[in-house]
């Protein structure tokens, strides 16, 4: 090699360690500094439910640790869609957080054709908040005339009368729609699906007996089952909950392959320096070991898991490959 090209490789690396020396300081001093305004936290889903819920606790909860009101804000429709559309647009700085879900970085982009972000490229997953299973409850009389008080005794009724069984759902492409329709395939049953404008409308049918079981989430169900006003048959995901311990898994009940469970967690946009959402993540992971977040969410049933940024970035690809196969088994959508 030449001494005039030795020289200027030398200069090339020389430029490329003072540009790197520069650009460094500023990521440090920008982390330093972040935030130095208010953060808003959108929850794509309407007030009052679960994810709303938590979302303005933990709001109140980081705010000693990164010194700014988090501001939440309900942007509702379309599945969640509009609400995490937002968030993944928003410039790239972490001062535009969004309570994601399974439906909104699992389900929904197998289940719209034109989804308008991509769940994994758009977004720097900050940290999971709550896993919570779904159980299967059954109309408590309904359960008693057929003499169904399990799992094996609901798909022995299914076979034996293809087509009468029926379970609700919030609406199509929903979590009890889908867990739904991965039993009739796994367990080869005939069963039919009949949804609503909600979990809450499908929950008020199953106890008036227009629909004879659904899946719920568990933390909307536990008051019902504690109280004898529905009968919890299974629940969908491979462990046991702690909130209902007697009752078994789908799994542990004869169906193999049956995992499902809901899931939500604070994500802000793709592209935001990592120094950054480490604080986030530092800060909302604080606030999940307070005391009071965590009773509220073994009230909900969840398992208390914290998760690093990249553990979350890792569960949510495999949670999005995942409900692919289940999308598909189930024939579900919106189009």
């Amino acid at each position: 090699m030449s001494p005039n090209i030795i020289a200027r490789l030398a200069r090339t690396v020389a430029c490329g360690a003072i540009a790197l020396a520069a650009v460094a300081p500023g990521l440090g001093h920008a982390a330093d500094s972040y935030p130095s305004k208010p953060l808003r936290f959108i929850v794509p889903y309407p007030p009052g439910g679960p994810l709303d819920t938590m979302a303005r606790m933990l709001a109140e909860k980081v705010r000693g640790d990164l010194g700014q009101p988090v501001i939440v804000e309900n942007r509702a429709g379309a599945g969640g869609n509009i609400g995490a559309d937002l968030a993944a647009k928003a410039p790239p700085d972490g001062y535009t957080l969004v309570m994601g879900a399974v439906a909104t970085h699992a389900i929904n982009p197998w289940l719209f054709k034109n989804l308008p972000y991509d769940p994994i490229k758009d977004f720097a997953p900050v940290t999971i908040v709550a896993s919570v299973p779904n159980v299967l409850v059954m109309n408590v009389d309904f359960a008693k005339k057929n003499n169904i008080n399990n799992l094996g005794d609901l798909i022995a009724y299914a076979k034996a009368n293809p087509g009468k069984l029926n379970y609700g759902s919030g609406g199509n492409g929903s979590a009890g729609h889908l867990s739904g329709e991965l039993l009739k395939a796994r367990a080869g049953v005939n069963i039919e699906h009949i949804p609503y404008q909600g979990a809450a409308p499908a929950q008020l049918a199953l106890l008036s007996g227009q629909s004879d079981f659904m899946f719920d989430n568990l933390a909307a169900s536990a008051p019902l089952i504690k109280d004898g006003k529905v009968k919890a048959l299974a629940v969908t995901t491979k462990e046991r909950s702690s909130l209902l311990p007697d009752v078994p898994t789908v799994e542990q009940s004869g169906v193999k392959d049956f995992d499902l469970g809901t899931w939500f967690g604070v994500f802000t946009t793709g592209g935001t320096p990592a120094p950054v959402v480490d604080k986030l993540n530092k800060a909302y992971s604080a606030a999940l070991m307070q005391p009071d977040v965590r009773q509220r969410l073994l009230t909900m049933g969840s398992e208390i898991k914290p998760m690093s940024s990249a553990q979350f970035a890792s569960f949510v690809r495999s949670e999005k490959d995942k409900y692919k196969e289940i999308v598909q088994v189930s024939g579900a959508s919106t189009n």
